[in-house]
């Protein structure tokens, strides 16, 4: 039961996170719909992400594929522990 509602804390924590910043840099998430939204909920913009894929060739050189631009935006505004995961 512990571990379950720390995982619904840190969900609540990072969409939390992700709404303020898209308000206060007046951007937008597109939304099931493909709506721009500044509300988006944490399960879509996790589910939004399912395509990306991280490549590594011969352990030397790190491609990220199907990087959409919405999701660099995102991650742009989440801030740099984050664009290092997607770089």
């Amino acid at each position: 039961m512990m571990i379950m509602t720390l995982c619904l804390l840190v969900y609540a924590a990072l969409e939390n996170r992700i709404r303020k910043q898209l308000e206060h840099h007046q951007e937008t998430f597109p939304d099931q719909k493909n709506k721009p939204t500044q509300r988006p909920m944490a399960r879509w913009v996790f589910y939004s992400f399912k395509g990306a894929h991280v490549l590594s060739i011969n352990t030397k050189q790190t491609l990220i594929l199907n990087l959409k631009p919405h999701h660099s935006a995102l991650l742009k505004l989440l801030g740099p522990p984050y664009q290092k995961l997607y770089s």
